[in-house]
């Protein structure tokens, strides 16, 4: 097995050498020679993560080096299918499957392939047919899988890993499809989609995960004492609280991603799993800079605990890395632009220091106190935001928090938008943006024998490498499974419909003779002349069409 692994890898680095003059790929191979087999892949994903970000959470802490800064090994190219800058969905969808798409669609291929750069396999695809994903893959071929967020679990980053839409926000059928999708672990935010009342199908997910055998846990605690292989733990019901608001019945990031690779430890043949900061991006779309500062101080903590556990054994590999940056951060703004090197570092970080909560946390303390004495206090917004406000802040919030309590809009998506200008001002942090940005981002690779990418890759390689190192026939499961219903039964005798019936339901129906096979969508349960069938994947209805696995057209044989 080791001396298959070895002379594969020598291929690989000939071939990411051939590479070297189209994509800027290579590859560090010292020491290749003596590492054993990897069995385990601890992907961490800083979304909107950008050089800025890490460089401002840096002298946030002292100027002590963050985890990962000690792999890092290159950067990483985060553009779509069609544009330069990236949206979450298409930027994970690269790192699932090693295919870039378009804005909003999750692991499915784009029908719009126009940018420099793109490998040949990725192409215009009118039905957007569902790709493969490398969670999927693991799992298929034994593994252990897992994802550790700190958003919803259907948002776009988990989902791209688990689900198949042209939709992001298409939560009915994310969540459904990762339900069914066999995953070991699964911790985050968002139980309210599980339930029937959120739900455009009316179904009960909860109690689907149930009787499919998970545990289900809501508190950390429970999550602490947790000793099943199999367990769904939702920790609020949208997304987890920033870390510096959380409270003690939320879990950590860092608490998270251990417990997790204690349960996943457990399989013998290995895990992948997939670990997100999910909320630094949502701190840069509100340029937040403390935000910012909670959520990446929290990711680098969970960045250690996989670090940790890789380098007490000798077959993990862990990654490090942003989907795309986000915000424009600079450290550094145009006020101090005729004496940026005369400015002390007190400057940029005593005016950070001073918050104790985020704005998203402060704008929660200040609801919740207005909504007690029915007035709004402002020395909340200096007590725990830090900073003090002028007569026409101090108005504008005032305004604010009075609409929020009459349940009315002022315009503002958050308080943020009134608050962290000022936080920013006073901090000399500057941002271009309430958007993504396009600049490449920082990758930090630690394997045991020091095999990694190096120089400026496309995201599309980082899901390739991670294949490699896995052993992972991603081809080859790409033909197996996601098969258009018209290809696949192309040639047969096999009479297909749609039963709509229950429009938020469609059934396939596929008969041949008296045999009928109802295959509903985003399931893995097909039922044949009235039994039912537990399929290996799901069934996915991307928004356009159903793709079945090829397992289902040999059922009719």
């Amino acid at each position: 097995m080791f001396e298959h692994m070895r002379k594969r890898f020598v291929g690989i680095t000939i071939i990411c050498l051939v590479l070297v003059s189209s994509q800027g790929w290579t590859a560090n191979t010292q020491g290749t020679e003596n590492w054993k087999p990897i069995k385990n892949v601890i992907l961490l994903v800083g979304d909107g993560m950008g050089i800025s970000h890490t460089t401002l959470t840096r002298w946030y802490k002292g100027g002590a080096p963050l985890a990962m800064d000690e792999y890092v090994c290159g950067l990483v190219r985060t553009y779509n299918s069609d544009t330069p800058i990236a949206d979450s969905a298409p930027a994970a969808t690269a790192y699932a499957t090693g295919f870039k798409s378009i804005g909003g669609y999750i692991s499915v291929m784009p029908d719009k392939a126009v940018m420099w750069g793109l490998d040949s396999n990725i192409h215009s695809d009118p039905d957007n047919r569902p790709l493969v994903t490398i969670l999927e893959a693991a799992r298929l071929e034994g593994k252990a899988t897992g994802l550790v967020v700190t958003c919803e679990i259907p948002h776009a980053t988990p989902a791209a890993f688990s689900a198949h839409v042209i939709e992001r926000d298409n939560y009915n059928d994310i969540l459904e499809q990762q339900v069914y999708n066999n995953i070991d672990v699964v911790f985050g935010g968002g139980y309210k989609y599980l339930q029937p009342g959120e739900r455009k199908d009316k179904e009960n997910l909860e109690q689907v995960l149930k009787s499919l055998g998970y545990s289900i846990v809501r508190t950390r605690e429970e999550m602490e004492k947790l000793d099943a292989p199999r367990a769904w733990g939702l920790f609020a019901p949208k997304d987890i609280s920033y870390d510096f608001d959380r409270s003690a019945e939320e879990p950590s990031l860092e608490q998270m991603t251990r417990k997790a690779l204690e349960l996943l430890d457990d399989n013998p043949n290995g895990f992948f799993l997939m670990v997100e900061g999910s909320k630094i991006d949502w701190a840069s779309h509100a340029n937040d800079p403390i935000g910012v500062i909670s959520e990446l101080l929290s990711f680098e903590k969970a960045v250690k605990v996989a670090l940790d556990f890789a380098k007490n054994r000798e077959d993990t590999v862990v990654i490090s890395v942003a989907d795309h940056s986000n915000g424009g951060l600079s450290f550094g703004h145009r006020d101090i632009s005729s004496k940026y090197d005369r400015v002390p570092l007190e400057e940029f970080i005593e005016p950070l220091k001073k918050a104790q909560l985020t704005a998203e946390g402060t704008e929660k303390k200040l609801l919740d106190e207005a909504a007690q004495s029915r007035t709004v206090d402002l020395s909340v917004i200096s007590t725990y935001y830090g900073i003090e406000l002028n007569p026409a802040q101090a108005e504008e919030v005032k305004k604010y928090i009075e609409a929020k309590l009459g349940a009315a809009s002022n315009g503002k998506y958050s308080l943020s938008y009134i608050i962290s200008p000022i936080m920013s001002q006073a901090a000399h942090i500057g941002w271009t943006t309430n958007g993504h940005t396009g600049e490449e981002v920082a990758l930090c690779v630690y394997h045991p024998g020091g095999y990694r990418p190096t120089g400026v890759v496309q995201n599309t390689d980082v899901n390739r490498y991670m294949a490699d190192i896995l052993g992972l026939n991603m081809d080859r499961w790409n033909q197996l499974l996601y098969i258009p219903v018209k290809k696949a039964f192309e040639g047969t005798n096999i009479a297909t419909r749609i039963d709509e019936t229950d429009p938020k339901n469609p059934v396939l129906i596929a008969s041949r003779g008296k045999n009928v096979l109802k295959i509903p969508a985003n399931k893995n349960i097909v039922e044949l002349n009235g039994t039912k069938i537990v399929l290996k994947t799901v069934v996915v209805h991307n928004g356009k069409g159903f793709f079945i696995p090829r397992e289902l057209v040999d059922l009719l044989k």
